[in-house]
């Protein structure tokens, strides 16, 4: 029996953000940034790989490390980091990973005979004369590259635009030759930054970052993240060129907008920045996208929901879930791991995750770990204080009638209910525990496909690590 498939989808102590998919020769691979867990910055660790067969998204191997920061000539220190990455495969077969150095305007490519690894440093994206691309009077700093090779030509898409700058104009698209480094054409604005986006479609949901392509059918789909932060938006157009039209929003890593279980602008989950994209995977789409961890931004991990495509090309936004690549609900009777919650939030609901400190308010419960980064251990929900609420969706429940939970803190009670607002179906009391110590009770939850909410109660804090579902 296969393993089922989660969210985060990569394991608990992995943390790789800005995840770009793609299918090659029966398999599906991510590239993406590397967090570090515990870290004070984004993307300090090397590009690493992870890869899995079409047919099970449960099933992710390690691939190792892609490329090191120190492999690009101008980081032979190692100050710099490796921001987000794309790849695409080139007319000799071969592999080209685009990329940024955080102290850099320019784009660097690298190159394998495998999208596994290991990438060679190959060149700069230039103009015909040599000059770096970003480098050049006139050129506008580059940034998290997102590639198409298509028609014996690169298309690359790039740019970051705080809403305040003006000399930002937008996310823009470079045509690059077969050499995939090259210009052959000069850029031009697809999708415009806040000061330019007035009239436009994009007036509400103007470019901030994260740049990256698909083509659906005969159509291409540009997805990016929009000032406001923690959604992913998309537009279309029947060009890789434009011009561009707004489309909607993919998906919240706050859940907001969403309005089927819970107000529309209620948010619940602490999201941030966000990046990912759309990939076609056994016959079935899907928009990858990260959430943020550990009360802070800098330790993101990865995470998928399958989408629906619309005759007329639209794309609905889609809810956060715990089971994102499993092609259903999870089972009911099992062990799960905390992390997988979905939904995180308290009496005081905030969009964006905590600064330094702010862990120690009920309002920013956090998914943690106690291991160092790499290590391979479990994580586990921290900060549970009196209202504090962890989702999980969804479970196809049939005869659970006890939980268990694996708990670590303070005395209290966790109260059960099957919607964020809904009726309290039964009661789980927790002693005090320095250690990880199970506690359990009798707990009907009524057969069915089934979200689980557990609400904290208690003068202290709680942690969680594990909950079971039995079938008695």
């Amino acid at each position: 029996m296969k393993k089922q498939g989660f969210n985060p989808y990569l394991p608990s102590w992995e943390y790789i953000p800005d995840g770009e998919p793609h299918v090659f020769d029966g398999r599906v691979f991510v590239f993406g940034s590397h967090d570090r867990f515990g870290g004070h910055t984004y993307c300090p660790n090397d590009y690493v790989g992870w890869s899995a067969p079409i047919d099970d998204l449960s099933d992710w191997r390690y691939e190792g490390v892609l490329y090191a920061r120190t492999d690009d000539p101008a980081n032979k220190d190692g100050d710099m980091l490796l921001f987000a990455p794309d790849v695409t495969r080139g007319a000799d077969g071969r592999y080209y990973l685009y990329y940024v150095l955080d102290q850099l305007p320019v784009i660097s490519v690298a190159v394998c005979d495998t999208p596994a690894g290991r990438y060679q440093f190959y060149g700069y994206v230039h103009h015909p004369d040599g000059t770096r691309l970003g480098e050049k009077a006139g050129d506008a700093p580059q940034f998290d590259p997102g590639v198409l090779f298509e028609d014996n030509a690169v298309y690359l898409y790039t740019g970051f635009c705080p809403p305040e700058d003006a000399s930002r104009r937008g996310s823009m698209v470079t045509v690059l030759e077969p050499d995939m480094l090259t210009v052959r054409s000069e850029p031009v604005i697809v999708v415009p930054s806040a000061p330019y986006a007035a009239g436009t479609s994009f007036a509400e949901f103007p470019f901030f970052e994260a740049s990256s392509i698909r083509k659906v059918g005969d159509s291409y789909y540009f997805i990016y993240s929009p000032i406001t932060n923690h959604e992913l938006c998309y537009a279309r157009s029947s060009s890789p060129l434009g011009p561009f039209t707004y489309g909607g929003v993919i998906v919240s890593n706050a859940d907001v907008h969403i309005d089927t279980y819970k107000p529309a602008e209620q948010p619940m989950f602490y999201g941030g920045n966000n990046h990912g994209c759309l990939e076609r995977i056994n016959g079935q789409w899907y928009i990858f996208y990260h959430r943020h961890t550990n009360g802070t931004n800098f330790s993101r991990q990865g995470c998928l929901e399958p989408v629906i495509i619309l005759p007329d090309g639209s794309i609905p936004q889609v809810e956060m879930t715990s089971c994102g690549g499993n092609g259903g609900p999870l089972a009911g009777c099992k062990e799960y791991p905390a992390h997988i919650a979905c939904n995180l939030f308290c009496s005081h609901p905030a969009v964006t995750t905590g600064r330094p400190g702010d862990w120690m308010d009920c309002r920013f419960l956090r998914i943690t770990q106690d291991a160092p980064d790499g290590d391979e251990g479990f994580a586990h929900i921290a900060n549970l204080r009196d209202g504090a609420t962890a989702g999980f969706k969804y479970f196809d429940c049939q005869g659970v009638r006890r939980i268990s939970l694996k708990t670590r803190g303070n005395e209290g009670v966790y109260q059960v209910r099957t919607r964020w607002d809904g009726a309290v179906i039964g009661e789980i009391p927790v002693g005090y525990s320095n250690e990880w110590k199970t506690f359990q009770a009798d707990v009907s939850v009524p057969d069915g496909v089934q979200t689980l909410y557990f609400t904290y109660r208690g003068a202290g804090i709680s942690s969680l690590a594990f909950f079971t579902l039995e079938c008695l």
